[in-house]
């Protein structure tokens, strides 16, 4: 069985056409037969909020700060005075970027659903679609969001493994704002044995994935292109397995294309990003192929 896997993502849209929003494309088809993807069965699916980073370094802060200011129950009136210049202080730096609590603050979020194939085999697919912070000066927090992201993947994963008596396959895409070798692309692969090497400073590494692109030859030159930025910022990845293949890719123009000379968006592609897309094979087993 294979299915086709495609992104595109928002960006700007010239001439009268629908405004784009970041998704993903999903069709599956058995011996020639295609099917809409969505009729599968979804069997869970959550939505990842980044700004909840900032709801966690305040849980371990207000953890941190009640541990420090234990006090006797007889302190002196003076305590109450020191707390509210705390709070004054807190207010009077809550737009300071360099205060992590408005730095993690950026309002990208991700979402991850579980879908049951129906035909020919019920095979459980994880299929989950992100967009990461753009400024390429704050590094930190597109870091601090993909940890979070490949956190909770793990734990949705064991959820529907537990739940549903399963093994899913999992795989993720999104506009990652982030090029080929930087921290935020290495920490992504770096739980995949090929690479595991390469971070071996971690405590933990993270869920196992690899670039689609990457296992078929190579990351394309650029996904994002405009007059000002050119350079690969979208990914497709996956979590290697027995039963989950890319068997094709979709291959993107060069830059000197008539389609997209003079960068992004024009007529032929009305977002700033091109799509990407993958063909993967699902097999029962690793003997049986259908």
């Amino acid at each position: 069985m294979h299915f086709i896997f495609a992104l595109f993502s928002s960006g700007s849209c010239l001439y009268d056409v629908p405004p784009l929003h970041e998704g993903i494309v999903l069709s599956y088809f058995t011996n020639s037969h295609l099917h809409n993807f969505f009729s599968a069965e979804m069997l869970a699916k959550e939505i990842i909020e980044y700004n909840d980073l900032v709801d966690l370094l305040q849980g371990e802060t207000t953890k941190s700060a009640d541990k420090q200011n234990e006090t006797p129950a007889n302190i002196d009136n003076g305590a109450a005075s020191e707390n509210d210049s705390s709070v004054k202080s807190c207010l009077e730096h809550r737009e300071d970027p360099n205060d992590p609590r408005v730095r993690l603050k950026r309002d990208c979020v991700g979402i991850m659903a579980a879908f049951r194939l129906k035909d020919p085999f019920h095979h459980v697919v994880i299929l989950a679609n992100t967009h990461l912070y753009w400024d390429p000066e704050w590094a930190d927090v597109k870091l601090a969001q993909a940890k979070y992201l490949l956190s909770r993947l793990a734990q949705f994963k064991t959820m529907v493994t537990e739940k549903f008596g399963c093994t899913p396959s999992l795989i993720l895409s999104g506009d990652f704002n982030s090029t080929p070798g930087d921290k935020v692309y290495q920490y992504l692969i770096s739980g995949n044995s090929l690479s595991a090497s390469s971070i071996s400073c971690l405590e933990e590494l993270p869920l196992p994935i690899c670039s689609v692109y990457t296992f078929t030859g190579g990351e394309p030159p650029f996904t994002n292109c405009t007059p000002d930025f050119t350079n690969t910022l979208d990914y497709i990845f996956f979590s290697p397995s027995d039963c989950l293949k890319p068997v094709s890719i979709l291959e993107l123009p060069v830059l000197d294309s008539p389609d997209v000379a003079g960068g992004l968006p024009n007529y032929s592609h009305p977002s700033d990003h091109l799509p990407i897309g993958a063909e993967f094979e699902i097999t029962e087993d690793q003997d049986i192929q259908v």
